[in-house]
């Protein structure tokens, strides 16, 4: 829900509300239902909200608690906020509201920075303090709600979009070439804290930073999973089919959870085995005439572009109010130019044009779907896990970057333009020192650290949040309950990994799915026009990488430019993405962005 932006200044200036403001209004999307502006000397906050908890004018934000000396503004939702509040209550607090924004700034002023370890859910907030001065930032343990920063020696601004940002005004919107090496080796993932942009960062995931009235800057990383079988003494020695039992139940709390909402919560229903495993869970609460939506687009280059027969079945096994979201042709090239105007960040993935598209329509339907995200990441559903079974910890690097990367650091000389080619291999450095790490039991117990905590927050998460809020909806993850990331966590990797991957959860399901769900092949959100660039899509690709702005950036070595255009499905990337939708992306994204 929402998005927050604001500014503190160093230098002994007041707060640019006008900046504030403008960052606001960029938002407008995030928050359609009411904003609201705030300022005390060098200190500014401002908000778009979507109302989701408390309906009423009292949830309103920026939140001020003036008997507490703090004003809050918050984007996500605390599942758990019923309960903080009792508590906070017993400890005699009392409200104004029913919102849990409220329950955030009483929770902080109760418990400090810590009260992040109490919160159930996902957020980024900030909360200034009027006595000492102090900012503090916060973002949730997955990164499920972004947060952006830009920073110069007079002031610190940071806003929930990094478009938002830019409408402030001062950022400096020079390529980051670390953060460029990434988007071209690591499948397009450009890791906290930094962003493509030089000027802009984004704070990590798990974070708490605590900013001094001068610009000192603390920051306290309060969560990591450990993906160890010590992690959980209390699961040692479960069997397999207490391991699917202990999974259910905390996929069940997490599902729960994710109904606290004083509107209707439907679900993103592709038919696959994650959002149909919500639905079934869901449907086991007692949750009549639940709204579930699928998408699919026209096939195109012998690929199809829909699986309604699959979500079909699972609306009819648990009698959803369904919705069948066929896309035609002529609103695909509208929407990818949309899709890419809203991304934060360029995002290579096809699936944004598919949830862009869906979010439009969900979001004349509901304010708040579930949706499946993160299920492959933490139980190792995807290609590159199984190779990592059997290496060593020392081995796990090279394993990782030849089944995961793009392409290659020595490669990138033939495709990037000298002046933004770096002599060192960044991305594969990065990799290195997180597999070493300890914490983790195996090669592929590290692997899914490095994805659930870099990846998986830096590509579909960023993804989903999005698509999603560009239409005021707010997706909610349940796979991404902390709770069951490290129960996940402390799984037996062989248990994961059984059944072509996900084996604990598919084992799980049958007591709730159809056969033909949880054994049907993988499947994604299919859209064959951007796997497959033909017709509009390639002269819109064409136009970006050819055109006057790209040649006075000048990113990419133009020989290699002209051959992938010449044969545009011939190239593809390790994981067999489009390499030319790669390019095209990158600078599509630029130039909507201005920059």
């Amino acid at each position: 829900m929402c998005g927050l932006s604001g500014e503190l200044r160093f230098d002994g200036r007041p707060a640019d509300v006008a900046a504030v403001a403008r960052m606001n209004d960029v938002m407008r999307d995030r928050g359609p239902d009411g904003a609201g502006l705030w300022s005390l000397g060098p200190v500014a906050l401002g908000h778009r909200r979507l109302r989701i908890i408390d309906l009423s004018d009292r949830g309103a934000q920026p939140m001020v608690d003036s008997d507490l000396g703090l004003t809050g503004v918050f984007n996500g939702c605390l599942y758990n906020y019923r309960e903080l509040r009792r508590e906070l209550e017993g400890l005699g607090y009392r409200f104004f509201s029913t919102s849990d924004t409220e329950v955030l700034v009483k929770s902080f002023h109760r418990w400090g920075t810590g009260c992040v370890d109490r919160f159930k859910g996902m957020f980024a907030f900030a909360v200034a303090e009027r006595d000492s001065g102090r900012l503090i930032l916060g973002r949730d343990r997955l990164g499920i709600k972004p947060l952006y920063l830009s920073r110069d020696a007079g002031r610190l601004r940071f806003a929930s979009s990094l478009p938002a940002l830019l409408a402030g005004g001062g950022v400096d919107t020079g390529i980051d070439r670390v953060a460029l090496h990434h988007y071209m080796t690591f499948h397009s993932v450009v890791p906290a804290e930094r962003t493509i942009l030089a000027g802009v960062r984004k704070l990590p995931p798990a974070t708490v930073r605590t900013v001094e009235p001068d610009g000192t800057v603390t920051d306290h990383r309060y969560w990591e999973p450990l993906h160890t079988r010590s992690a959980l003494p209390e699961y040692a020695g479960l069997t397999p089919d207490e391991w699917c039992e202990a999974v259910l139940d905390r996929l069940r709390t997490a599902v729960r959870r994710r109904m606290v909402a004083d509107v209707p919560v439907g679900v993103l229903l592709s038919g696959g085995l994650d959002s149909s495993l919500i639905v079934a869970l869901l449907a086991e609460e007692g949750q009549a005439g639940l709204s579930t939506f699928s998408i699919g687009f026209p096939s195109a280059g012998g690929e199809r572009g829909d699986e309604f027969a699959y979500s079909d079945l699972v609306a009819r096994e648990f009698g959803t109010d369904h919705h069948r979201i066929p896309v035609d042709d002529t609103r695909m090239l509208p929407a990818l130019e949309n899709a890419v105007s809203a991304m934060s960040e360029p995002m290579v993935s096809h699936d944004c044009v598919a949830f862009h598209l869906l979010s439009e329509e969900v979001s004349g339907h509901v304010k708040v779907v579930q949706s499946g995200q993160g299920a492959d990441e933490v139980f190792a559903g995807y290609s590159w896990y199984p190779p990592l079974a059997g290496v060593s910890r020392e081995e796990a690097a090279a394993t990782y970057e030849r089944e995961f990367f793009d392409r290659s650091h020595g490669t990138l000389a033939a495709i990037l333009s000298p002046e933004y080619m770096l002599d060192e291999d960044v991305s594969g450095e990065f990799v290195r020192r997180h597999l070493a790490r300890p914490g983790a039991d195996t090669a592929l117990d590290a692997a899914l650290r490095l994805d659930t905590n870099v990846m998986l927050v830096d590509d579909p998460v960023k993804r989903v949040d999005n698509m999603t809020m560009a239409f005021g909806l707010e997706a909610r993850t349940p796979f991404l309950d902390h709770e069951l990331v490290e129960l996940a966590a402390a799984c037996p990797p062989e248990l994961k990994l059984a059944s072509g991957g996900k084996g604990v959860l598919k084992d799980a399901a049958r007591k709730l799915l159809p056969a033909a769900i949880v054994d049907r092949p993988k499947g994604y959100f299919p859209v064959p026009a951007i796997r497959h660039i033909h017709g509009p899509f390639l002269e819109l690709v064409r136009d970006a990488l050819t055109g006057r702005a790209a040649r006075s950036r000048g990113l990419f070595d133009q020989p290699y430019v002209d051959k992938l255009l010449a044969a545009p499905d011939e190239h593809r990337t390790t994981l067999g993405a489009n390499a030319l939708w790669q390019l095209g992306l990158l600078e599509l994204w630029l130039q909507a962005q201005g920059v």
